[in-house]
């Protein structure tokens, strides 16, 4: 029987990877795809992204539940929390999702691979499965292998009560007491949850600011509203080391106390999956940061093989995997493909939630951009009101010369899906009267947009 070819072989089921083989398969290519886990969607839909914002939505209606509801003429009595309840909700959302992408995958044609993948040699792919070793060639190999939770020295994982974030989707019980190391998105999400859902949650961050990469201002104000929910943040705290004995861990930092708590949640960033890829294999090596250096067309500097995601430089979320997968196979295929990183929004889904696109305000100021900035505030806008959320601002920054939007920055209800008209305006150079002169409805959150739009030029009319 002759050898197995394939126009694509994409090595990594998870949103660049899969992406990448259905944009690969629609373009006419014969396509395989090699994951290690048996259920599709990476990190993101497994362990991370959605897992996460479903059980932030559980413990929000929670919180609401017992804390909100009575301002709506809502009386309820006897409110409980039935943790395995939450837990499993979070499990079916997760497979089902899943299933769904393994569909895709059939519809498209797309040959899958159980098991890991890894280069063994040019053209060559290795799958160690269940069912041992096979390996075939491809023409075009694509490396999506993601990320993990990045470790801290002095910190001794034990899988249980100090752990990451995968560990921290499904603690069995509600910790008393939970340190987060990290005061980054994944460490006020999933301290979110556990303090909604009855813990004390203390953050210890090694910067003298929480959400370090967002417009300062805005972090200012997060941390404000997150410290009114009880949240208790520690900066510029050197975390020496953590421990666990028994059911107490014990967190050690550079001139502190000592903390005891009942777990210790490790956030402190993430690192490629480049390991054990067999880049060796084929002569490739990773930077300094374990990522793999690639060009415009995300090719590395071995022909025909290509990599994207989180494995290279650039921002390590779901959305610019996807991004990358389908420029990657465009440019195999058409020539033409491209990201703008620029452009690439970000979002933390606390309450309220932060989005951001572009640049922050500190980053033109020390670049010399001569630019203006328009805020305004949800407490004027009569949606928000009506919603019972009305904390945070929109905040726009335009060139002081061409008025050209450069940065939006958004603390408020549903920020994660306001920034979406600003991505898109910034996509296609849109200024700040363009979004002033679109036509807003209302009432609705998006207005508040339209405002500080016009603010920038000193025209809103609601502030």
């Amino acid at each position: 029987m002759s050898e197995q070819q394939y126009d694509l072989a994409v090595i990594g089921g998870g949103p660049g990877g899969y992406v990448a083989a259905i944009r690969a398969a629609q373009l006419g290519l014969k396509v395989a795809l090699v994951e290690k886990e048996r259920a599709l969607g990476g990190t993101c839909l497994r362990v991370g992204c959605i897992p996460s914002k479903s059980l932030l939505e559980s413990s929000h209606h929670y919180d609401d539940a017992r804390n909100r509801f009575a301002g709506h003429g809502i009386k309820l009595s006897g409110v409980e929390l039935d943790l395995p309840a939450m837990l499993r909700r979070k499990e079916q959302i997760v497979a089902g999702l899943s299933k769904g992408i393994d569909g895709l995958l059939k519809k498209n044609k797309i040959a899958r691979f159980v098991g890991h993948g890894k280069l063994a040699g040019n053209g060559r792919v290795q799958v160690d499965g269940e069912d041992g070793e096979t390996e075939w060639a491809a023409k075009h190999i694509v490396v999506a292998t993601g990320s993990k939770p990045a470790s801290l020295r002095g910190v001794e994982f034990d899988g249980a009560r100090i752990g990451t974030s995968t560990e921290a989707l499904s603690y069995p019980e509600v910790p008393e007491r939970l340190v987060v190391i990290g005061a980054g998105v994944i460490g006020l999400e999933l301290g979110s949850v556990w303090l909604r859902l009855g813990s004390k949650v203390t953050v210890l961050e090694y910067l003298d600011r929480i959400l370090p990469g967002t417009d300062a201002e805005i972090a200012t104000e997060a941390r404000k509203i997150l410290e009114k929910q009880g949240f208790e943040f520690r900066l510029g705290a050197k975390v020496l080391s953590a421990k666990a004995a028994g059911a107490v861990c014990r967190v050690k930092a550079e001139g502190m106390e000592d903390i005891e708590c009942d777990r210790v949640l490790v956030a402190v960033g993430r690192t490629p999956n480049t390991d054990k890829l067999g880049l060796e294999n084929v002569g490739l090596e990773t930077d300094a940061r374990g990522r793999i250096v690639v060009d415009e067309a995300f090719r590395t500097g071995v022909e025909g093989i290509y990599a994207i995601g989180d494995v290279i430089p650039g921002p390590m979320l779901a959305h610019k995997a996807e991004e990358d997968g389908v420029a990657c196979v465009e440019r195999i295929v058409t020539g033409h493909g491209h990201v703008d990183y620029r452009l690439v929004p970000g979002v933390c889904y606390s309450n309220p939630e932060i989005a951001t696109v572009g640049a922050t305000e500190e980053e033109l100021s020390d670049g010399g951009v001569d630019y203006r900035k328009g805020v305004f505030h949800f407490r004027a806008n009569g949606r928000a009101h009506t919603t019972g959320h009305a904390e945070g601002r929109v905040k726009i920054l335009a060139d002081t010369k061409t008025d050209r939007v450069l940065g939006v920055h958004i603390i408020g209800p549903h920020a994660g899906d306001l920034i979406a008209e600003a991505a898109a305006g910034m996509a296609f150079g849109a200024s700040s009267e363009d979004l002033a002169r679109v036509c807003h409805a209302h009432p609705t959150l998006a207005e508040a947009v339209k405002e500080a739009a016009l603010a920038v030029d000193g025209r809103a009319i609601h502030a």
